[in-house]
């Protein structure tokens, strides 16, 4: 009897394996992309290549002409749907899922419930008519010349009163800095003032361990761990305020009741007065009936929109600028040029490079404007970003993606697809945006083929804020400035939501000479360098 049973048994096992077998052949023989193992489906690419993923995904990309399917674990009853994941970086997909179709691709629940106890139901982890309100709500304030005055001012504050002083005291003792931190600090000196009308002064010389930013910060990296981490398990984490989940909900804690201080401060300081600028202090004057809670959302989701983002993006760029000398000559030309249009062909020398450059001056940049623009091609501040599907549909290039399933696009193949940008893909070249005659900056007519800024209806309020940010700090910092990578210093990327560099940028900061580099380069607004340096 017992030789039956186990027989039975046997053959049972056997029976199962086999049927699993033909269902996973069956399958994977529909999937293009990375290898799916039995059972485990992509998990182990995904760990052989942590330290590279985005690359990884990339090169996958490259070899299935920009879309590719795969399973996150390879069992019947979850790669239908749920265990599906589609990744692409073909622009005309990318148009589809971001603005033709765009209702049929949403944050999802997965996505929303990670985010909610960091940013509730603000704009940047809503969907459908939460996320149109606040988008409606938030862009006429966008585009005010007011706003973009108050993120002038505060710039120049922050550049001003303390990243300069920092390089200033880096150039004396020739010591080196970690510039990705510098500009960490400073960019979130810049989205607290402009949001909520206080300057944290994490940017001070000391570099004080700010108690808001540290909360901030813990919140954030405490949110995005859920993402390596099942559903169920955080969630019982959190049930019981254990490891991540107890640092996220204390910190998520004193982020709320910190702004729920100013919030309340600037109230009964608008009752008597309306000259603030800031955010918070617009939203309450234009919509008298908005929550506390509501206005709390506004302020942290525009936080972490504005802060990272732009750091991120200008480490990259002056990591490329010092390793591109022939790109940073032609920038310091233009700055000069431009400076001596505006205020006279002085010397170099002259006092008025100690003064920030106003907003037609900084318009004036296309070179520099164009390196911002290159560095965000092959370094995207968000490199890639995820969608849920919601009904079945197929993407323009043939690609089936069933309800439920998720779908990823790559920002960061964008800019190194052959097909988009050319066989010089890999190549940095801001040149590539510039026009012909050199005058005028040329974004490529398909706005799909330039993701840095989102696109489609949820393109980034904020991105012409962010430019006039980056070329502020660049132009000022490198009118005195110049870097030097620390020898040895590894320049690699930090997995994460934002593409942070994994150990820093250490650099040595060396005191630019105007006349040396200056030439005397006139009024010429020309994008050639001049050779008599």
């Amino acid at each position: 009897m017992e030789v039956v049973t186990l027989s039975v048994l046997v053959t049972a096992t056997a029976a199962c394996v086999a049927a699993y077998m033909i269902w996973f052949y069956s399958m994977t023989a529909r999937l293009r992309g990375p290898r799916v193992w039995p059972l485990v489906g992509c998990l182990p690419g995904h760990l052989d290549n942590a330290e590279r993923l985005h690359d990884w995904i990339s090169d996958n990309l490259c070899k299935t002409s920009g879309t590719y399917q795969t399973c996150l674990l390879a069992l019947p009853f979850l790669a239908r749907r749920q265990g599906l994941v589609t990744a692409t970086c073909d622009p005309r997909n990318l148009e589809h899922i971001l603005k033709t179709r765009f209702d049929n691709y949403c944050k999802g629940p997965a996505w929303q419930a990670i985010f909610h106890d960091l940013l509730g139901g603000g704009i940047f982890n809503s969907d459908g008519d939460a996320w149109l309100f606040q988008r409606k709500t938030a862009a006429p304030e966008f585009s005010t010349r007011t706003l973009r005055l108050a993120m002038s001012r505060w710039v120049s504050l922050s550049i001003h009163k303390g990243l300069l002083p920092i390089l200033d005291t880096a150039v004396a003792d020739g010591a080196t800095v970690d510039l990705q931190d510098l500009l960490l600090r400073l960019t979130f000196d810049n989205i607290c003032g402009l949001t909520f009308g206080q300057d944290p002064q994490t940017l001070d010389a000391s570099l004080p361990d700010n108690h808001f930013a540290r909360s901030f910060d813990r919140a954030t990296e405490a949110t995005l761990h859920r993402f390596l981490l099942p559903k169920l398990y955080w969630r019982l984490m959190k049930l019981f305020r254990l490891g991540k989940e107890g640092i996220l909900s204390s910190s998520v804690s004193n982020v709320y009741s910190y702004l729920f201080t100013v919030i309340n401060a600037r109230k009964e300081e608008l009752s008597s007065s309306s000259l603030h600028d800031d955010l918070l202090s617009r939203f309450q004057r234009n919509g008298a009936g908005y929550s506390d809670d509501f206005l709390q959302q506004v302020a942290v989701n525009f936080i972490l929109a504005g802060r990272d983002t732009t750091s991120v993006a200008l480490s990259w760029f002056f990591w490329a600028v010092a390793t591109h000398p022939e790109v940073e000559h032609i920038i310091i030309h233009e700055l000069y040029s431009v400076l001596a249009a505006s205020r006279g062909d002085q010397d170099p020398k002259a006092a008025w490079f100690e003064t920030p450059l106003d907003y037609e001056e900084l318009d004036r940049l296309i070179y520099l404007k164009a390196t911002l623009s290159e560095t965000l091609r092959l370094y995207p501040s968000v490199p890639e970003n995820t969608k849920y599907v919601v009904a079945d549909d197929f993407l323009p290039d043939g690609t089936f993606v069933p309800a439920g399933s998720s779908i990823t696009y790559s920002i960061y193949s964008v800019g190194r697809m052959e097909s988009v940008w050319g066989q010089d893909c890999l190549e940095f070249r801001p040149e590539r945006w510039i026009s012909e005659d050199g005058r005028r900056f040329e974004p490529p007519a398909d706005s799909f083929k330039f993701m840095a800024f989102n696109a489609g209806p949820r393109l980034c309020l904020g991105k012409d804020l962010a430019y006039l940010q980056m070329k502020s700090i660049a132009a000022a910092v490198l009118l005195r400035c110049r870097f030097e990578l620390v020898p040895g210093h590894r320049v690699e990327q930090k997995i994460s939501l934002t593409l942070f560099m994994k150990h820093g940028l250490r650099m040595y900061v060396r005191r630019r000479d105007p006349v040396v580099e200056g030439c005397q380069t006139g009024s010429s607004n020309t994008m050639e360098p001049r050779h008599c340096c």
